[in-house]
């Protein structure tokens, strides 16, 4: 089981490197740690094992947080309408996005950052993203608003980005331009 330990933290190298493709079909292990980085974010919404373990509630989970340099990526949530999206995907990718931005009226944190960062993050308001999911299927996925934003923080993972590269260094809360905030 995955726990905060496993975790890297600001400053660790992975988390600024590009991260490699997986060759496809991806491995046994390969799969297995895409399993584990979906179990763990489903433990850390869980109130008794976060308590437990002392986990960090979680919605996104990328391979460089854990120092691997591979393109996988996990996520666990429920949008502001009830949608429940849960994957676990290989190589995804940003096929075509919006014009418009978005970005978190109370900002983004990461399990990597163990500080509060002020500020908002631009982001598509709309994007549509391809992968490889955990068994092996092609996955095309059309996304917006909150789920857009998670989407996009985990992938930023993959090109040694961090979330709060995008906030404006000046003025933090200055409103993007062409951007709406989503709550």
């Amino acid at each position: 089981m995955l726990t905060m330990d496993n975790i890297v933290r600001e400053g660790h190298p992975s988390l600024r490197e590009v991260a490699n493709e997986v060759a496809l079909p991806a491995n046994p292990e390969e799969k297995a740690l895409l399993q584990d980085m979906l179990e763990f974010l489903k433990n850390s919404q869980d109130e008794k094992i976060c308590a437990t373990y002392n986990l960090r509630p979680g919605v996104g989970l990328a391979a460089p947080q854990l120092g691997i340099n591979k393109r996988m990526i996990a996520v666990h949530f429920e949008d502001g309408n009830g949608k429940q999206y849960s994957y676990g995907l290989f190589n995804p990718k940003i096929v075509s996005h919006s014009v418009e931005k978005a970005y978190l009226a109370v900002g983004e944190g990461c399990l990597s950052v163990d500080r509060s960062v002020e500020g908002y993050v631009p982001r598509y308001a709309r994007i549509t993203l391809k992968a490889t999911d955990i068994n092996g299927d092609d996955v095309k996925l059309r996304l917006k608003d909150y789920a857009a934003i998670v989407f996009q923080h985990e992938l930023d993972h993959l090109n040694g980005i961090m979330f709060y590269d995008h906030i404006n260094k000046e003025n933090p809360y200055a409103i993007p331009e062409n951007a709406k905030p989503v709550e």
